[in-house]
């Protein structure tokens, strides 16, 4: 006890105390952890993570480690954020100096005093902090910097314990957030793991030791810590009882020696001597319990240094010291190359600062910057290499979803364009749209025409030249118009699709391509060249849909298959046999049974039957030149049925002379004759207007479509697109420009970040210095 009480009165002999040395190196590291943490840097510097279950110890080995209590279990801190402990080990500290770091600075606040309060403190900033993010757990760390003259050069980042169960009024996924925290934590190679787990659990069914493994599965960077080892005392009678526990029962590896660590239990007010007093007597009590209370006592020469808190102490900060030695050499390597990386982000917001107010300066470098995005574009378009497919490519599927055209209007069945599945981007996108175009196009079938349709068409052609076959060529155009339009429509939405990707993908190439572009930075203004861009590929996407329809509207004109109908019903049947077929298919049609009847209807003639009055032909309205007597006569004819009268208005529709009728009664008969020995005249009809129909696709897919598609859309972006852009963007006045720059608090914003950088750059630049000193004294 003697020993207990004086080793109370002076500073423990922790390793590395009485070293000026490792005291600077300690401290250097101090600094650049609080930095890194404060800035954001992943700085690779040697750190030990404490991990365990909830209930396993740590806050108790944090506060034997500090030399004093500050009630850190009552809070429960550990369950809900990580906690940087940066022990500093301070000989003029008699009482600790606890500080906590601002939440987003590298700065720390006052000392907080009675140090007791701490616990309190960390548990409002806690509140403050999760009530903020409006969640149960926070990986972001509280940083608690300790200045203790009976605490060691030491820092440990505390994890939140791991859990089974949520309490009442957290969210059910908290032990999955807090358990994936911890790993994000664990996993960087540059930190030591201290695992504890207290000496009641059986390494066979430790919970978490499996976690552990997945992290560090070799245990190479992985200091065990077997807690409450007093507990276990009792169940230990032989030596090799005791031998075999220590050893850990090879669950661990042969390299693996667990420290075995039992701390005071007694949680009543004592002063931070009596708790160092009483850290001290427990370690003197467990190995005398072990040297006298077991038969034969214990391998003392191979496991005394893995027992008690002491010996746990030392390892911890002489190992710690020695990883800082090891990684001085890379640590300046990395602060020197963050500190010229810092220093060119420095002088970028100087010259954003600079140039602000500097309208031609800002003139000059949005037209180089926009000249540079169209350029891009056209490279792309032509095909480029050199992004990464898998980040800026679509497949088909996606490019569908993207432009809200998921499918190609009249079609039913999913297109898959070869290599639908990949993804594409710039010209290749382009042309995988077109070759997706076509095969739409081709398993579009000519639609089903009614009889009414070649009722109407053909009847109205009676007279004309052509007959069936000008019917037909008729169906077909006004089909191909409506089926095969809105494919072209369709099709233009899409290619302007892959023409606004484009602006994502140049804007990108040159982030990686152009690290001096001075104006990228510039939010307002990137938007105004994303607008212009915009608008640029609608007006081209409205000036194709015309220039395909017009090719459509040329193709299905009368005019442009006329010799193709000529040629196809030949020279022999004249216009007046088609006149027949006409009169053929009228008498067809109208002996058709109705819908859903199976006897046909008999053909009324109409010499044989009397003309009802729906069949009477409305008299013309007499003109200037008709006197009455005609017009009666006309009437006359059409009320008695008279033949030859009817045959002699048809004469006068039709300008032949009157002998020639009764000449071409014979031919009429004949071909009708003929006509029904071999098909319908329906079938006929809807036979060539399908024939017509895919003609027409044919011309429509393989030849005028493409070539227009290419040059509506790929030739004016390689010739209008820079000049487009330049027009929106700089044909406005001052004031109009400089609204793209210099946006209401745009100036404040800039200054701020500069001042940010240059706060970074200084203290980047002082830890720099140290590890420069440190070096030389190596």
């Amino acid at each position: 006890m003697s020993c207990a009480s004086s080793s109370s009165k002076r500073a423990p002999p922790a390793l590395g105390y009485g070293s000026n040395e490792a005291r600077a190196r300690y401290e250097a590291y101090s600094r650049l952890q609080a930095t890194a943490l404060a800035f954001g840097e992943q700085l690779s510097i040697p750190e030990i993570v404490a991990v365990g279950g909830q209930s396993d110890g740590k806050s108790s080995l944090l506060e034997a480690l500090l030399g004093f209590r500050f009630n850190v279990r009552e809070v429960e801190m550990g369950t809900r954020r990580p906690l940087v402990l940066q022990m500093i080990h301070e000989p003029a500290a008699v009482d600790p100096r606890c500080r906590l770091q601002h939440e987003d600075d590298e700065e720390y606040g006052p000392v907080i005093v009675p140090h007791y309060a701490v616990a309190e403190a960390i548990k409002l900033r806690t509140e403050e902090h999760l009530k903020k993010i409006r969640a149960a757990v926070s990986s972001k760390p509280i940083v608690m910097r300790v200045e203790y003259a009976y605490c060691p050069n030491l820092t440990i980042i505390d994890t939140p314990g791991f859990i089974l169960k949520a309490k009442k009024g957290e969210p059910e996924s908290t032990p999955d957030d807090i358990l994936q925290m911890v790993r994000a934590l664990a996993l960087p190679p540059n930190r030591l793991l201290l695992f504890l787990q207290q000496s009641s659990v059986e390494w066979c069914s430790s919970l978490w030791l499996d976690t552990v493994r997945s992290i560090d599965p070799g245990f190479h960077r992985t200091v065990v810590v077997v807690s409450k080892f007093d507990n276990r005392l009792g169940e230990f009678a032989e030596k090799w009882e005791v031998d075999r526990y220590l050893s850990a029962g090879g669950y661990l590896g042969d390299h693996v020696r667990p420290f075995f660590v039992a701390l005071p239990k007694d949680r009543g007010s004592v002063t931070n001597e009596e708790f160092r007093s009483q850290i001290a007597s427990v370690d003197a009590e467990v190995l005398k319990h072990l040297r006298e209370r077991i038969s034969g006592g214990f391998s003392e020469d191979k496991y005394s240094g893995s027992i008690g808190f002491g010996n746990l102490r030392n390892y911890l900060e002489a190992e710690l010291q020695r990883r800082y030695r090891e990684a001085a050499p890379a640590t300046l390597a990395l602060l020197e190359r963050r500190c010229n990386e810092v220093a060119a982000e420095l002088a970028t917001a100087d010259a954003k600062l600079s140039t602000a107010g500097d309208i031609a300066s800002l003139r000059k470098s949005a037209m180089i910057h926009t000249a540079a995005v169209a350029g891009h574009m056209v490279r792309l378009l032509h095909g480029a290499a050199d992004l990464d497919p898998l980040e800026w490519g679509l497949t088909t599927d996606e490019e569908r979803v993207q432009s809200g055209a998921k499918k190609w209007p009249g079609l039913t069945a999913d297109i898959q364009p070869p290599n639908a599945i990949l993804k594409l981007y710039g010209g290749a996108s382009f042309e995988r749209v077109l070759t997706e175009f076509k095969c739409a196009a081709c398993s579009l079938e000519c639609p089903s025409i009614s009889r009414e349709t070649v009722a109407n068409v053909l009847l109205a052609h009676v007279g004309r030249s052509g007959g069936t076959f000008a019917a037909a060529a008729s169906i077909a155009r006004a089909a191909a118009q409506s089926w095969l339009g809105p494919l072209l429509d369709t099709v233009c939405d899409r290619l302007g699709h892959v023409l606004r990707n484009l602006f994502d993908l140049a804007v990108e190439r040159i982030r990686t391509q152009d690290s001096t572009n001075s104006v990228t930075g510039y939010v307002a203004f990137q938007a105004a060249v994303r607008q212009a861009h915009e608008g640029f590929v609608q007006e081209l996407v409205k000036e194709c849909k015309g220039l395909v329809r017009h090719e459509l509207a040329a193709i299905t004109s009368p005019y442009s298959h006329l010799n193709f109908w000529e040629n196809s019903f030949g020279d022999g049947i004249t216009a007046d046999m088609h006149g027949a077929v006409t009169d053929a298919v009228t008498e067809e049609l109208e002996n058709q049974a109705p819908q859903g009847s199976s006897k046909p209807q008999a053909a009324a003639r109409v010499s044989d039957c009397p003309l009802k009055e729906s069949q009477l032909t409305i008299p013309e309205t007499p003109s200037p030149e008709q006197s009455s007597s005609d017009a009666k006569r006309k009437e006359y004819a059409i009320a008695s049925g008279r033949i030859a009268d009817v045959t002699f208005a048809t004469r006068k529709r039709h300008g032949m002379p009157v002998g020639a009728v009764s000449t071409r009664i014979g031919p009429l008969k004949e071909a009708r004759h003929s006509l029904n020995k071999t098909k319908s005249v329906y079938d006929e009809v809807c036979s060539l207007a399908i024939e017509q129909f895919t003609r027409i696709r044919e011309v429509l897919v393989e030849r005028s479509v493409p070539a227009a598609l290419n040059a509506g859309f790929l030739t004016p972006c390689q010739e209008r697109l820079a000049l487009a852009l330049g027009l929106e963007l700089f044909a406005v006045s001052d004031e109009q420009f400089m609204d793209m720059f210099v946006a209401p608090g745009m100036l404040e914003q800039l200054e701020n970040e500069r001042a940010s950088l240059q706060k970074r750059y200084k203290t980047l630049r002082s830890c720099l210095h140290e590890f420069r000193t440190l070096a030389r004294s190596l």
